[in-house]
């Protein structure tokens, strides 16, 4: 559906948001309901005892398989939903599930077959103002992103800016273009 341009790359290098090295902090400053992308992100939320309303999960960390540990503590088998997602693209099926995923009553786990790095640009749309995305800055920490109005703009505008069609993946999402 969407695919990130080569130009585009480069604004994805700096933090979105806060970068936290410990779970505890973030989750005593973050704002309620979480958004999780990323296996290790996950898990270090789920040991610091916050079960994320929503975790996008793909079972690799900088283009590795997760260790057991980390597979095992993510591996409940309750709530979870399956999705398709190539590397560097945002599918209609992950954006689908990730906006039905905000609206349950009982948190989920989107297992991602492919990639789900660029979940947190839909996550900060999808979710209501005063939520938080976090995600993973590779060998640096967890990086909280607040859901504002300023973020859900930033992150519109970083999509715009994406190959492909922009309105379906809006609908998708069920977002207002």
């Amino acid at each position: 559906m969407l695919t990130l341009p080569e130009e585009l790359r480069s604004a994805f290098k700096e933090p979105f948001g806060t970068l936290y090295t410990d779970a505890e902090s973030l989750l005593s400053d973050a704002g309620r309901p979480i958004i999780a992308v990323g296996d290790v992100v996950t898990y270090h939320l789920r040991e610091a005892g916050h079960v994320p309303a929503v975790a996008v999960v793909d079972g690799r960390t900088k283009r590795e398989a997760v260790d057991a540990e980390i597979r095992e503590a993510l591996a409940d088998p309750d709530h979870r939903r399956g999705v398709e997602n190539p590397p560097g693209a945002l599918s209609e099926s992950l954006l689908s599930t990730l906006a039905a995923a905000v609206d349950a009553d009982e948190p989920i786990t989107i297992v991602v077959d492919g990639e789900e790095d660029l979940a947190a640009l839909p996550a900060v749309l999808a979710a209501p103002l005063g939520a938080t995305v976090v995600y993973g800055q590779p060998d640096e920490g967890m990086v909280a992103i607040e859901v504002t109005e300023a973020a859900k703009a930033e992150m519109r505008s970083l999509l715009e800016r994406m190959d492909g069609d922009v309105d379906e993946a809006f609908d998708a999402l069920g977002v207002e273009e």
